[in-house]
């Protein structure tokens, strides 16, 4: 059986993102592995995500928003004693944003944090199934903040490893979720910096962005990232509009992408230039030369810049056909 599936799993929230004067806002459906896996579907490939929503308005929004691109929802959790978390996000001139905190609610907790051990295991006959055609289980390291979220994505690994599924991580770092959190606050940065670098050691693909390599590794050299972890995986930089620097099967380059001046929000560009990757990945085999990966770093990145031309992330993810004819204007 050929594996040709993908499990996200992490955070599904409201991106609640002010317009330019900062004065008013409008929400829109986000979270890294929500956003992935919605852009996979876009692109043809089959996804399946793995989180935990409150059992309101905005986990119904979200239900509906999977349904419709048919995400795969077996192991959706929904809780009636937290809230799907509201994220503020503020732009400066330029269209990036930045996360300036979250809505205050009544719970003690979000549901993205309470991400449930429990419930995956009495669904683990089904979700070894699931793994039998699954080739990427991909997350990010906000679930780490948590003790309940960061022991189920432990278990979650552990359980991909024993059916050959590869371990895509996405940095993403987001210190607000630590600050903001009840579970995390007290934790110091060197201890948060630990224990995201020892998940890290999972990972068999690496993205993450050039200001976290900084950062995480003090380096920028993807090669040299790579053989800082025990796993030493394949490691992939984006820059922005800046070429992306990669370390992919044993070999090293840097590949330009495409840009516009029409940027309008840059919310949610990295996970559709992920989910355009690793639909390349799945779909033309990984790349053995310099220009198979450049091939996929180029659809990656039309993917990451279609992404820029409006508000909000899953909204403005690219479907497989429009990414393609774009790709042949650039050539034409």
């Amino acid at each position: 059986m050929k594996k040709k599936k993908v499990i996200c799993v992490g955070e599904a929230l409201i991106d609640r993102i002010r317009n330019k004067s900062n004065q008013g806002f409008r929400d829109f459906l986000g979270g890294a592995p929500a956003n992935v896996a919605c852009a996979l579907r876009k692109l043809k490939i089959d996804s399946t995500f793995i989180g935990r929503l409150g059992s309101d308005d905005y986990g119904k929004k979200f239900i509906m928003q999977f349904k419709e691109l048919e995400v795969n929802l077996d192991f959706l959790q929904l809780d009636n004693n937290s809230c799907t978390r509201v994220v503020n996000v503020d732009r400066d001139q330029f269209g990036d944003r930045f996360f300036s905190g979250f809505e205050e609610n009544s719970y003690s907790c979000f549901a993205d944090e309470v991400l449930s051990k429990k419930s995956i295991e009495k669904e683990i006959l089904n979700l070894e199934k699931s793994f039998l055609e699954t080739k990427y289980l991909v997350t990010g390291t906000i679930l780490l903040s948590s003790p309940a979220s960061r022991e189920t994505i432990f278990f979650l690994l552990e359980q991909a490893k024993k059916f050959e599924v590869k371990i895509v991580i996405d940095l993403n770092w987001r210190e607000v979720f630590w600050d903001h959190s009840s579970f995390s606050s007290e934790i110091s940065k060197a201890s948060r910096f630990k224990l995201i670098k020892k998940f890290l050691n999972h990972a068999n693909v690496l993205k993450l962005a050039n200001e976290e390599a900084t950062l995480f590794f003090e380096d920028e050299n993807p090669f040299l990232i790579s053989q800082q972890l025990s796993n030493r995986p394949d490691v992939i930089i984006t820059d922005g509009k800046n070429p992306v620097a990669w370390y992919i099967n044993g070999l090293q380059g840097i590949t330009e992408t495409p840009s516009s001046q029409k940027i309008v929000d840059t919310t949610g560009a990295g996970d559709a230039f992920l989910a355009g990757l690793i639909s390349k990945l799945i779909t033309s085999g990984y790349p053995s030369n310099e220009r198979e990966i450049e091939d996929c770093i180029k659809f990656a990145g039309v993917c990451g810049l279609l992404t820029c031309l409006g508000e909000g992330a899953i909204q403005q993810q690219p479907y497989y056909e429009k990414v393609n004819k774009f790709l042949g204007s650039l050539i034409s």
